[in-house]
């Protein structure tokens, strides 16, 4: 294969973690054990640095109608409505008008949180069922995949550009960056908000490694995809969400000078070797030590008679649970919220799905998949910390 940032060769393996199915395939009950498995490795381009997946499951399998709501999460909702915040005080003041266009928009939660302040909103959104869902509520959304094709046909400029957690997705990665150019106005701000594997590989967030992320960022090599396409990231910053995403402000290249928290972040990058292969290999290391650990306190819950359910049952956990082998046999449910999963099976290891307020009575244990939103959920589930319920996270970061 080519690189898909920079189109090199020069690959090289860094992580395998086997044949896994599409981890937002969750199941009907008629279709277990039919789900196809594929290939889950990570290589790493020796010439523009990028970690990304030699395996491209098509997007119209993974996106043309999914179950993931932006809006079942109050934290995530409350991160949209900051970057919503921060985007109007920082740019409205220089902006023609007050208008903004959201690429994988979702439900349109990051979008309602535009238009409380005035904004003129668009969404572009590939999943029918959240299109709808993001249409009946007043949030104008359109259907399809973004690309430079539907870039030309909206024939509109706008001030504002946002993409959270989609620029990582993107089979059509450069038809999309050309799109991003073409719609930009010549003074707008592209907001890109993106896993940073910087800090995924400093939690050893192995879990955030499934088919849907195509590839995988830092700093250096996200820009050096945005350099291709006339693109320039002028300032950035580390949000807490998802356990670590950058959100990063982009404009028409040569317009905005960069940021000197932009140049620091670079600079740490380049004296920790964020971009090293060594650092990637290191990864796969403590990847299998984690599958050790995990597997003992599973095994140990079971032999001490307690039940223990997934909480949550967020796509990453598929990946967990897939390259763990964890099953039925150690954790009976998965508890979720949103409603989308009522009555399914998670893909490969089959472990049915509970909604949370249907529950009889709470677990024993919690294995908590859903680890990103650790705060806002020990926060939800203090009463069931005082009755001695354990949360255990297999994930465990420090500042999340």
């Amino acid at each position: 294969m080519k690189c898909r940032v920079c189109d090199s060769t020069n690959l090289e393996l860094a992580i395998d973690l086997g044949l896994q199915p599409w981890c937002n395939n969750f199941l009907k009950p008629e279709e277990i054990g039919k789900e196809p498995f594929y290939p889950l490795r990570l290589v790493y381009c020796h010439d523009c640095c990028t970690a990304q997946l030699d395996y491209t499951v098509p997007k119209e399998v993974m996106f043309s109608d999914h179950t993931y709501l932006s809006g079942v999460t109050k934290s995530l909702s409350e991160h949209f409505r900051h970057i919503a915040g921060e985007a109007d005080s920082r740019f409205a003041q220089t902006l023609t008008n007050k208008n903004v266009l959201d690429i994988g928009s979702n439900d349109g939660t990051q979008l309602k949180h535009f238009k409380a302040l005035g904004y003129d909103v668009l969404g572009v959104e590939s999943s029918k069922t959240t299109a709808k869902i993001a249409n009946e509520a007043g949030i104008p959304t359109i259907d399809a995949f973004f690309n430079l094709e539907l870039a030309r046909a909206l024939d509109r400029k706008f001030n504002l550009v946002n993409a959270a957690g989609v620029f990582f997705h993107l089979e059509e990665l450069h038809s999309v960056a050309d799109g991003i150019r073409e719609v930009l106005r010549d003074d707008g701000v592209f907001i890109v908000q993106f896993l940073y594997m910087k800090r995924i590989v400093e939690n050893s967030a192995f879990d955030q490694i499934y088919h849907e992320h195509l590839l995988y960022y830092n700093l250096l090599t996200i820009e050096v995809l945005l350099n291709r396409h006339g693109l320039s990231m002028f300032d950035a910053y580390l949000a807490p969400i998802h356990g670590g995403s950058m959100i990063g402000f982009v404009s028409l290249r040569g317009k905005r000078q960069p940021s000197e928290r932009l140049l620091a972040m670079r600079q740490a990058e380049a004296s920790e070797q964020s971009n090293a292969f060594a650092t990637y290999t290191s990864f796969a290391g403590r990847i299998q030590s984690m599958k050790t650990k995990n597997l003992a306190f599973l095994r140990q819950s079971k032999e001490q008679g307690k039940r223990v359910y997934g909480m949550g049952a967020p796509v990453k956990g598929n990946t967990l649970l897939n390259y763990f082998g964890v099953g039925t046999e150690l954790i009976q449910y998965l508890v979720e919220k949103n409603e989308l999963r009522r009555g399914l099976y998670s893909p490969g290891m089959h472990i049915p799905i509970m909604i949370e307020k249907e529950l009889p009575t709470p677990p024993d244990v919690y294995y908590v998949l859903a680890w990103n939103f650790k705060k806002e959920i020990l926060s939800n589930n203090q009463h069931l910390l005082d009755r001695g319920v354990q949360f255990y996270f297999p994930v465990d970061p420090e500042d999340i």
